[in-house]
């Protein structure tokens, strides 16, 4: 819109005659003169900057007015009755003088409009009110003017970077609004009540100019539509806000857009190299989020929780659109999931913070997900050409880990202590996988071993490891010691010598001190034909096996002491049957 000079424009009529318009304007003799036509004397003595539009013939108007006689007396008025008048000019439905008096008008103009007799009451007069041969004057201001050729107006005030959808009919639509008479009188606003208006396009929901007028706009999209009162509340007005036959003008910023029908979408996907399977229903997930809403204004935010979001996938604990936005990603990927309300939290949101049909976005980072059912997956990245020992239940190794998220995300490394890491296998030392993991593995090989969370630290976590996380393990088996079962200090790795009393008692003088039960002992792992319980001090298992068999306490065994705790425990298992 342009900037209004203060003088106005010259009504059509002098348009056409510009030479009886010079002369008019040379008789003026004050700014805003006060032209004459056809005997009715207008001052325009407050013109508003801006006028898109002038009153012409055949337009509707609704106008204030107080009228006096030349006396100042008043007569009437619109004020007194609280009501606006309203009527169409050059139809002959307003008395002759103010039919030529209001040409020109721009609304919130206001103007004294002199009327002789006879194009006012002539000779006759109005009954009692208006005697015979006066002359009227009306102090005119005019709020509104329309035409029933009129259109809606709609003017893009400002426009969002990318808008990939725009507004059509069927669509369910959440916008604010400001909203005006034609005179910038206000009658209503969303951004007062709190709340965005929510409505169906083109179903009869909204009055028909704005089903029209929001037709093809983007969200984030700001756009003034003016509607005309017959495309608005027409002749019945609406309340005590806005009048009969009142022009509308809406300033509407629309928020949210969605159909009834849509689905879900999946954009902006960045999908690992590697991706060895895709999530199904049933997995467990943790993953990191943005939710925001399609003007791009967050709702929420895992990340300023430093947590991820833990839950089962496609079985009803998330909201469906998730459901189904996170089944067939890859551990690592990246995507944005476009919900719509139906998929989400409906009509009735969530909360505070999530309205009634909103649609989410939500930008999404998966770190991990295992099924229940998983089991620990163990790949062989080195395995020497020799291999006479593998590690198994009750050995005792040594081995170097790395140990992260399946992110990347370093956790633990036996490199950040002094000493290699070691530990009984079977012994529950270390967690059910690394356990598992552990086993089968020859001196000097590597692998690499994943860990579902039942098999390794739970949904609780330990100290630095967050709750239901798959673990990554690289591994190097370093050293081996073969072990014995639960329970022995000592195993025969070939038979035991048959006159076993006899090969113990050194002298052969029928009794076994310690120093002599020690010797046999090492001399017997020394030869390969026994194995001690690996990680203990030699001479404490042998201190304990001497003790097991000195029964008597004296210090010495003798023969009929001299038992292999195989056969201990078969008489122990024979007596408490």
């Amino acid at each position: 819109l342009a900037k209004r000079e203060r003088s106005p424009p010259a009504p059509l009529f002098f348009r056409k005659n510009p030479v009886l318009l010079l002369l008019l304007l040379k008789a003026c003799t004050y700014v805003g003169c006060n032209p004459t036509i056809g005997d009715v004397v207008v001052d325009r003595y407050s013109i508003p900057i801006l006028c898109p539009r002038e009153v012409k013939s055949g337009d509707y108007v609704r106008y204030h007015y107080n009228v006096t006689f030349q006396d100042g007396k008043t007569f009437d008025s619109s004020y007194e009755r609280g009501a606006a008048s309203v009527g169409q000019t050059g139809q002959g439905r307003l008395i002759a003088g103010i039919d030529k008096g209001i040409l020109g008008m721009c609304v919130n103009e206001k103007r004294k409009v002199t009327v002789p007799p006879h194009l006012a009451y002539g000779s006759l007069g109005a009954g009692d009110v208006v005697p015979p041969d006066s002359t009227l004057v009306f102090d005119l201001m005019l709020l509104d003017m329309w035409n029933k050729a009129d259109l809606v107006v709609t003017e893009t005030v400002s426009s969002p970077r990318d808008c990939k959808r725009s507004v059509k009919r069927t669509d369910f639509v959440r916008y604010h609004f400001n909203g005006t008479l034609l005179d910038g009188t206000p009658f209503d606003s969303s951004y007062n009540k709190g709340q965005t208006h929510d409505s169906l396009v083109g179903e009869g929901w909204l009055i028909k100019g704005m089903d029209e007028g929001i037709l093809g706009m983007c969200v984030g999209e700001t756009r003034n539509i003016i509607i005309p009162p017959f495309l608005a509340y027409g002749e019945k007005g609406s309340g005590k806000e806005i009048p009969s036959q009142a022009t509308l003008v809406f300033n509407v910023l629309l928020a949210d857009l969605h159909n009834p029908k849509d689905d879900i979408t999946v954009e902006n996907q960045v999908v690992p190299e590697v991706c060895a399977r895709k999530s199904v229903a049933g997995d467990y997930m943790r993953y990191h989020y943005n939710g925001t809403f399609l003007n791009g204004v967050t709702f929420d935010t895992s990340y300023q929780r430093n947590n991820t979001y833990n839950t089962y996938i496609g079985m009803g604990y998330v909201i469906s659109g998730m459901d189904k936005g996170l089944q067939g990603v890859c551990i690592g990927e990246r995507r944005r999931v476009t919900l719509p309300p139906h998929m989400a939290y409906g009509e009735q949101g969530a909360g505070k913070d999530i309205p009634g049909s909103a649609v989410l976005v939500f930008d999404i980072h998966v770190i991990d997900f295992h099924n229940p059912k998983d089991s620990v997956e163990v790949h062989v990245t080195h395995k020497p050409e020799v291999c006479n020992l593998t590690s198994d239940v009750d050995d005792l190794i040594h081995y170097h880990y790395n140990c992260s998220l399946l992110d990347g995300t370093r956790l633990f490394s036996s490199s950040d202590y002094d000493n290699l890491q070691d530990t009984v296998l079977g012994a529950d030392k270390v967690i059910d996988g690394l356990d598992e993991g552990l086993r089968g593995m020859c001196v000097g090989e590597r692998r690499t071993v994943i860990i579902p969370p039942h098999l390794g630290h739970g949904e609780k976590g330990a100290t630095g490891v967050p709750g239901s996380a798959v673990l990554h393990f690289e591994l190097e088996l370093m050293d081996l010691q073969k072990g014995v079962p639960e329970g022995y200090l000592f195993v025969w790795v070939e038979d035991a010598p048959l006159e076993l009393f006899q090969a113990m008692d050194i002298n052969q003088n029928g009794e076994v001190p310690i120093e002599e039960f020690g010797e046999f002992i090492m001399l017997q792992v020394a030869e390969g034909k026994g194995r001690m319980k690996p990680g203990v001090d030699p001479e404490e298992i042998i201190a304990d096996m001497f003790r097991n068999q000195d029964r008597n306490k004296d210090g010495v065994i003798v023969a009929e002491e001299l038992k292999l705790k195989v056969e201990e425990d078969k008489e122990r298992m024979h007596e408490e049957l």
